[in-house]
């Protein structure tokens, strides 16, 4: 599972998903990648179950990337706790995702291939998304 080795703080406000993704919305590393349609917390065990239907499906050919990290805690508290006494203690770490951005990369498979496995690992996201290629960000979007 994807975690921060360390934090400067251990928990965090929940803050905002307005707006779009201004920063890792274009396809760096691979051919094809993975697209958020809608703003969301992704768990880290989410993107690892997406990960792991990926490298399965293209049995380990090819390079994966994985463009989001969970570095954000999230906390609750136990069921049927009073109110007060704080905050609750941390159960899982997320990453914030807004739409626009590039979740998962793809390269060195066929194409054919590469769709498969990104939309096997689209199911195991909480996101709608669409698969898209390099062209198809650098031309119109």
């Amino acid at each position: 599972m994807l975690m921060p080795k360390r934090v400067k703080h251990r928990k965090q406000f929940r803050g905002s998903m307005a707006g779009k993704a201004m920063r890792g919305n274009k396809i760096t590393n691979g051919e094809y990648g993975i697209v958020a349609l809608e703003p969301a917390w992704i768990k880290s065990n989410q993107i690892e179950a997406a990960r792991i239907a990926m490298t399965r499906y293209i049995k380990r050919g090819g390079q994966v990337w994985i463009k989001i990290f969970p570095d954000k805690p999230v906390t609750a508290k136990p069921a049927e706790t009073r109110l007060g006494s704080g905050k609750g203690t941390l159960e899982y770490w997320v990453a914030v995702v807004k739409p626009g951005r590039v979740l998962f990369e793809i390269s060195g498979v066929a194409p054919e291939t590469a769709q498969e496995a990104l939309r096997l690992a689209i199911h195991k996201l909480p996101v709608k998304c669409k698969i898209v290629s390099k062209a198809d960000l650098e031309g119109g979007e």
